[in-house]
Parts: C-alpha cells; sequence; structure tokens
C-alpha cells in the first residue's frame, strides 16, 4: 500500500499555490496573453472563447476546489495537495485507456480526432457517475455538520471512493450523448471502447492496491494473501469489527462504521490481544476508535491519518483499551481482490481485441464486454468483505447491479443477433471537441 506518493507545498515564497495564489495568477496571465495573441490573428479569434471558457473553469477549480480538497495537519494548518497513488493510476489508466482507442479507431473508419473529442464526455460524466454512485450507496459517510464539509468530502476522491458500475453508467450516457450531437454510430463507438474500459480498470484496481481499499475477506496467511498496515481502510474496519483483536462478532445488521453498535461474542481466537485480556464469549460488546491525547499527538501528521489511533472496548460493564503501539503493526491477512480484479480486467481488454475482428455486428463486442464483467464482479464480490448485503439478501448492490448488466447484456445480444446483418461504413467520421 502507497496511499500518498508526495506532497505538493501549500505554498512557495510564502504565497499560496492555491485559491488566490500562484496557480491563480499564472492562469491569469496566459488569459490575457491567449487573448492578446488571438485579437491579431483573425484565424484563431473564434477559438479564443472556449479557451478563455476552459480557463475560467481552471480558475474557479484553483481558487475554490482545490484549497477545499488540501490536506490539513492535526493542528488543523494546510499542508498541501496530496498526490495519491489510486488518483496518479487512474490518471494512467485513462491515459492508456485513450491511447488505445485511438489505435483501435482507425480500424474501425474513424479518426483520431474523434477519440479526442469524446474522451472529456466519457471521462467526466464516468467520474461523476463513479463518485455518485459511491455517495449514494454510503450516503451515511457524508454527513457532516456543515454543508461545506459535506461538499469537501464529496469531491475528494483522490483517496479512492468510487464505484466501477457508477464509472460505466456515466460513461455510457457520456457516450450517448457525444454520439447523438456528433451524428456519430453509437454501436460502433462502443466496441471501439469497450476494451479500453477495461484497461482503465487495470490500472484503476492496481490503485486500488495502493489505497487499501477494495480488499477481499479473511483468509490464512500464505503466499496468495496480502495484509494492509495501519492507516489503511482494511486495518480500521479489522479494529472497528474487533476481528483485529481477535474476536468473532455477530454484529447483525448495523453499520460497520456505527461506533455505537453493539454485538455479541461468538468467539475468541486464543492467544490474542483480547485472548490475553480476559475477555470471554457471550458478552454484549461495542468498539470505538479512540484518538491519542492532545500530548502524545503529533500535530505534524495530516489529519485523515489514522495509524495512532487506538482502540476501546466495552464488554458488559468493562471497558478495555489498547494504545496504538499495542496494537499488531500489520492487518489480518485478507484475498487480495484487487489484484483478481486488475488481472482478470487485463484478460478481458485482451480478449475482446482478440474476438473483435471475428464480430461483424457492431454493438456486439460492448454486449460480450458488459455480460462478461457482470460475471466477473459477481463472482469477485463473493471473495470481498467490504459491503455488505442488500435487499434483506446476501448479495451486495455489486452484485444486483451485475444481474439487471447480465440480463440487459444478453437481450442486447439476442437483438442484435436478430437484425440483418449490414455492412459496415468504412468512411472515416470525424468530430470536432
Amino acid at each position: 500500500m502507497y496511499r500518498t506518493l508526495f506532497f505538493i507545498p501549500h505554498e512557495f515564497a510564502g504565497i499560496p499555490l492555491f485559491g488566490f495564489g500562484w496557480l491563480l495568477g499564472a492562469i491569469v496571465l496566459y488569459a490575457i496573453a491567449i487573448t492578446i495573441f488571438s485579437s491579431r490573428d483573425p484565424n484563431r479569434r473564434s477559438e479564443l472563447f472556449s479557451t478563455l471558457g476552459m480557463c475560467a473553469i481552471a480558475a474557479v477549480v484553483v481558487a475554490v476546489v482545490f484549497p477545499n480538497v488540501e490536506i490539513r495537519n492535526q493542528a488543523g494548518e494546510p499542508m498541501g495537495m496530496a498526490i495519491r497513488g489510486y488518483g496518479v493510476m487512474m490518471l494512467l489508466g485513462v491515459s492508456a485507456a485513450v491511447g488505445l482507442a485511438i489505435v483501435r479507431a482507425r480500424k474501425y473508419g474513424l479518426g483520431s480526432e474523434t477519440i479526442m473529442a469524446a474522451a472529456p464526455w466519457l471521462f467526466v460524466l464516468g467520474i461523476l457517475g463513479a463518485r455518485a454512485f459511491y455517495v449514494i450507496e454510503y450516503r451515511d459517510r457524508f454527513e457532516h455538520e456543515s454543508v461545506l464539509q459535506m461538499l469537501r468530502s464529496i469531491v475528494d476522491f483522490t483517496r479512492g471512493g468510487i464505484v466501477v458500475y457508477g464509472s460505466l453508467i456515466g460513461g455510457f450516457v457520456g457516450l450517448v450523448l457525444f454520439c447523438r450531437r456528433h451524428s456519430l454510430p453509437f454501436f460502433r463507438m462502443a466496441d471501439i471502447i469497450i476494451p479500453c474500459v477495461f484497461i482503465g480498470l487495470f490500472f484503476g484496481r492496481m490503485g486500488c492496491v495502493m489505497n487499501g481499499c477494495c480488499y477481499g475477506g479473511r483468509c490464512e496467511p500464505s503466499a496468495y494473501s496480502m495484509q494492509f498496515p495501519k492507516g489503511s481502510p482494511v486495518y480500521e474496519d479489522q479494529a472497528r469489527s474487533g476481528d483485529l483483536l481477535g474476536l468473532v462478532v455477530d454484529w447483525g445488521d448495523s453499520d460497520k462504521s456505527d461506533s455505537a453498535r453493539l454485538g455479541k461474542i461468538v468467539e475468541v481466537v486464543p492467544a490474542s490481544l483480547a485472548a490475553e485480556a480476559g475477555v470471554e464469549p457471550g458478552g454484549e460488546v461495542r468498539i470505538q476508535l479512540e484518538r491519542p491525547a492532545p500530548e502524545d499527538t503529533d500535530l505534524t501528521l495530516p489529519i485523515d491519518d489514522t495509524s495512532g489511533l487506538g482502540i476501546a472496548m466495552f464488554v458488559d460493564g468493562k471497558t478495555y483499551r489498547w494504545k496504538a503501539d499495542q496494537l499488531p503493526q500489520r492487518a489480518n491477512s485478507v484475498a487480495p481482490a484487487q489484484l483478481y480484479s486488475s488481472v482478470l480486467g487485463l484478460a478481458m481488454a485482451v480478449m475482446l481485441m482478440v474476438i473483435s475482428p471475428w464480430i461483424r455486428r457492431e454493438g456486439a463486442l460492448m454486449g460480450i464486454g458488459f455480460a462478461g464483467y457482470a460475471v466477473v464482479r459477481f463472482g469477485l464480490e463473493s471473495i470481498r468483505s467490504d459491503e455488505p448485503g442488500q435487499f434483506g439478501t446476501g448479495l451486495t448492490i455489486s452484485q444486483w447491479v451485475s444481474i439487471f448488466v447480465f440480463v440487459g447484456s444478453i437481450g442486447l445480444l439476442i437483438y442484435l443477433y436478430r437484425r440483418p446483418l449490414k455492412t459496415a461504413d468504412p468512411a472515416t467520421v470525424t468530430a470536432s471537441p
């Protein structure tokens, strides 16, 4: 796990980089320069408004969004912008997907300009869909004392918190809108892009490994298992559930993030921290994470650093406490669900590219890709333990979505193969941004 690669400092030479500082000044100077340059060249005047519009959007992001997603230390002081491993892998995934799409577009009679014009539509709506899906599914995690804090947590997705199915839905909508605007063949575009989606998934799930999210269920230590360090989501989840202490607890249907939830101790693992403390099965338990005392807190650490948290456990009126240095350095072993998903994403991309020359019906490759992913995702959810069952069943929300996606994909394939086969138009089609 490598959540934070490095920090872009909050200020340089005493002037902030974000907000009303260096970056905003650079954008303003660029806008002035491009305005002067374009006014001298009549051929460039038509592009001026588009460029100034992008500058305005960038200025709002730098002046308003960036200051609200800057990381602060334990003292509440801004530290700068954290460059997360998850975000970097997302960027690599987008770059690789766009590059592959450009190569594939030529084989389908479309120009590279079309892909470059479509990329912002798919990326922006894909990210919005992925984040919206996550926020809706885990809406309790975004309840804050103020609207500003809530909005800040919603827009800060660089540490994870996006759902693949949400990105597929958002990207699908973006592609439909783009194709309608430019009168492009939707199914042909979808067939070009679908293998590229799984290349993006390959990099995205590697980002999950670096972030420590989307992990698998508990398993025995082996060469095929993973152990994440303090500060990782799986470590925190195991601490809240009692697993880190050696407890097997029946929590019922309660939310794992609820510090007031009560559970019943089913089993105490021998030689565990709980066993050494004299905890026995059958008791009613409540577990919460505790920050260290102010005098023991390193104020220079990021405020979201949870590696210094201790555990307080309350069992039938008795209180047990463990400080951070008394807890294991790593979480218990879990199945490497992220690696499985990453490798399977790459395998699906290769498989779709291999069979694409033999698929003569436009849209069929997309249907095969969606159906295949639905099967893969349904199976992967069975080894993950970070999502609860939904609608009174043991199926997670992603498994329910997988069922609908699979049925819809099979229906699409039946529809396509019942239609008369049409000869594809080899003419090159281009679109302007």
